[in-house]
């Protein structure tokens, strides 16, 4: 993982372990809705974001009916994909 996609893999682990404010929580929403709506459900359970349950990868996996490894790596995918935005920037600017 590179250093972009590292910085926000760590923001979305501790937005959903401490939680977020409402303005991050909308802010978060328009990022991940910049994905597929299948995409964005992949990554919110892989992360347990906006109180929803964190799943497994293999639940994911089920879910999305493909392996683990290729769920893992489609995630991977969307973070970098996510990474290199201009909103997520805007984002940055704000914390």
């Amino acid at each position: 993982m590179d250093i972009l996609s590292q910085s926000l893999h760590s923001y979305l682990v501790k937005m959903a372990y401490e939680g977020a404010t409402h303005e991050q929580e909308h802010q978060l929403e328009h990022l991940l809705a910049l994905l597929y709506p299948e995409d964005e459900q992949a990554v919110i359970s892989y992360y347990g974001l906006f109180g929803e349950p964190r799943l497994s990868l293999d639940e994911i996996a089920l879910k999305r009916k493909e392996s683990s490894t290729e769920t893992l790596a489609a995630i991977d995918r969307f973070i970098r994909t996510l990474a290199e935005t201009p909103e997520l920037q805007m984002i940055n600017q704000k914390l």
